[in-house]
């Protein structure tokens, strides 16, 4: 994990960070699972946020194919992200966010790369309480969308049940 630089004009105060499951290079999305956390503050309390804080999140990572073809995949990702958001008692409200599952098949020259799946999820909460457990669970979802147990984000893995597309 690592702080980076918060996109602006959302909010008068930001802090970005960025976390990759296994990071090959520093600075550089992982192949296995990557995600972004951006915390917002704005006093004057947007009518949407429902408070003057905001958490607005990425996470994606590659999937096989046949997992990208579950027709459950989206609403077990965005169930993801709330169970771990409740497993590390990160209260929050006004909630929303999309799942998108993507499958693609190379042709031509890049037909070596074969198929492949992959599964992102945008969401944003307003959040009550201290931030740390909020990034936290977005740590855990991350890991979870790269295929590790719940609880794994500060454990070393040996191999992967998933290998990146080439």
């Amino acid at each position: 994990m690592r702080e980076i630089p918060a996109p602006a004009g959302l909010a008068p105060s930001s802090l970005a960070l960025a976390g990759d499951v296994r990071p090959e290079a520093e600075g550089e999305d992982s192949a296995y699972g990557t995600g972004r956390f951006i915390l917002l503050h704005d006093p004057d309390e947007p009518a949407q946020w429902n408070g003057p804080w905001r958490i607005v999140c990425f996470a994606q990572a590659p999937l096989e194919p046949d997992i990208g073809i579950d027709p459950l995949l989206a609403d077990v990702a965005w169930a993801w992200l709330t169970d771990a958001l409740k497993s590390h008692r990160a209260e929050f409200h006004s909630a929303s966010g999309t799942a998108t599952k993507t499958l693609s098949k190379g042709f031509g020259s890049l037909a070596a790369e074969g198929d492949g799946a992959q599964i992102e999820l945008r969401a944003s909460w307003t959040p009550e309480g201290e931030i740390g457990p909020h990034v936290e669970a977005w740590a855990e979802l991350v890991c979870m969308l790269a295929g590790l147990p719940p609880g794994s984000e500060g454990i070393a893995m040996l191999g992967s049940r998933r290998t990146p597309r080439d």
